[in-house]
């Protein structure tokens, strides 16, 4: 995975926010990865479908002040890898889309 804004590869330790939620019976799960070099956020977004089929879309460069915002919304959950969870924190991130 490389930034969007400067194009540095990522190390596991630029790896910041990840939440998985349900949305159509699709796990969806965004990762936000927070470049040292430039200070700009690039979002990692897997859709994997009822069919086993996984999908990868890749946005940014997101804000240092924006990408904060997010990671502190995922942040507020104690389970975020929990596609199943329906706490504040991923209503919110998912903007209520979740199953």
């Amino acid at each position: 995975m490389q930034c969007l804004g400067c194009q540095r590869e990522f190390g596991e330790s630029d790896r910041i926010a990840t939440m998985s939620g349900s949305i159509m019976g699709d796990e969806v799960t965004d990762t936000y990865f927070l470049c040292p070099d430039c200070g700009v956020y690039t979002v990692a977004q897997w859709w994997d479908d009822f069919t086993g089929e996984e999908t990868l879309k890749v946005s940014g460069p997101v804000s240092r002040e924006d990408g904060d915002t997010q990671v502190q919304v995922i942040r507020g959950c104690d389970q975020p890898w929990n596609k199943k969870c329906r706490c504040d924190a991923h209503r919110d991130h998912f903007n209520d889309q979740l199953d």
